[in-house]
């Protein structure tokens, strides 16, 4: 019989991936999401448990009924700006409801973890590319939730027994290279399909952020991983500690960075026509480059990107965006 994964925020981005590469490994997905970020439709892998972190009952009587093996935890609000100006929200949400996960975990008596994290927690690095002993120094509440529960998780494993991954993957893009699922934000912050959708008309000009950066081009350079990659990883994170090891953190990148203009330029390769830009002033806190070392992940989970080069990229997402054009209200916002 198949084992279950408990995929808490398995209807979002890149859980609804991380279920598609469950399933296709042999396990079954369960999904537990509330779905105030998600997409009922994006479950299509395995059954959906509708529903909130902080419901104790709901949570441990769905473990009860699936006896999930391990989980995968993705469940979290993922907006900088938001949590900058509300990071009550965010610290309810991400620390809380992680906190309230791993008490029906120990009840339950689920002992791995794999855990969503993010290279929001280095902050602005001395040093790129980023290893994973880099210092962690957040500059957003974001990030800092993301922090508080690598560190909760490093306490629970000397306290509790309790084993886990963390992944801290750089920027997210793409979409299912068959199709099925893809990125799907309201708003939309992420800067691939900003530009997708500038392209295709179904968006305004995209901003750009500062071009006076110290890089070749003067925009920001950011390390793109396609979510295919990342829901392998996740994957592989599971089948490390299925085999025992100990507690890890991981980067998740291709240790090679991409510009802003260089993204606008590979999405106009692929359409033909222009994409309209407007230059801006720089955002508080970016950083000139975001770059991944993720040599870690490689020598141990055996993790290699297949599908992350930019135009492949580039590629499924604007395949996607062709055929899910933005709500109307999506298109307002």
């Amino acid at each position: 019989m198949a084992q279950s994964i408990l995929v808490t925020g398995g209807a979002g981005y890149v859980g609804s991936h991380a279920c598609k590469a469950l399933a296709a490994a042999g396990f079954v997905p369960v999904t537990y999401d509330n779905l105030s970020r998600g997409h009922r439709e994006a479950v299509r892998w395995g059954p959906l448990v509708e529903g909130d972190l902080h419901d104790r009952a709901l949570l441990a009587e769905s473990m009860r009924v699936y006896k999930p093996a391990a989980v995968m935890h993705f469940a979290a609000f993922a907006y900088v700006g938001e949590s900058v100006g509300d990071p009550e929200l965010y610290y309810r949400n991400n620390v809380g409801g992680t906190l309230a996960l791993l008490s029906a975990m120990r009840e339950a008596g689920i002992g791995h973890l794999v855990f969503s994290s993010t290279c929001a927690t280095y902050g602005n690095p001395s040093e790129v590319p980023i290893r994973e002993t880099a210092p962690q120094h957040p500059v957003n509440p974001y990030g800092e939730t993301k922090l508080a529960i690598e560190r909760v998780l490093y306490w629970y494993a000397s306290a509790y027994g309790l084993r886990s991954v963390a992944l801290r993957y750089f920027n997210a893009a793409g979409a299912d290279p068959d199709g099925e699922i893809g990125e799907e934000h309201d708003p939309e912050t992420h800067l691939i399909p900003l530009v997708v959708r500038a392209a295709l008309g179904q968006a305004g000009p995209v901003g750009l952020f500062g071009t006076d950066y110290p890089t070749p081009d003067g925009t920001p350079i950011r390390d793109y991983i396609h979510v295919a990659d990342l829901a392998d990883a996740h994957v592989r994170a599971l089948r490390h500690l299925e085999a025992g090891a100990d507690s890890a953190a991981f980067n998740l990148g291709t240790g090679h960075g991409h510009s802003v203009r260089e993204v606008i330029a590979a999405v106009e390769d692929a359409t033909g026509g222009a994409v309209p830009r407007r230059e801006l002033a720089r955002r508080p806190g970016d950083p000139p480059a975001l770059v991944a070392d993720a040599a870690l992940a490689a020598a141990t989970l055996g993790w290699q990107p297949q599908h992350s080069d930019l135009m492949t990229i580039v590629g499924t997402a604007l395949r996607w965006h062709e055929r899910h054009p933005p709500t109307r209200r999506e298109t307002a916002a």
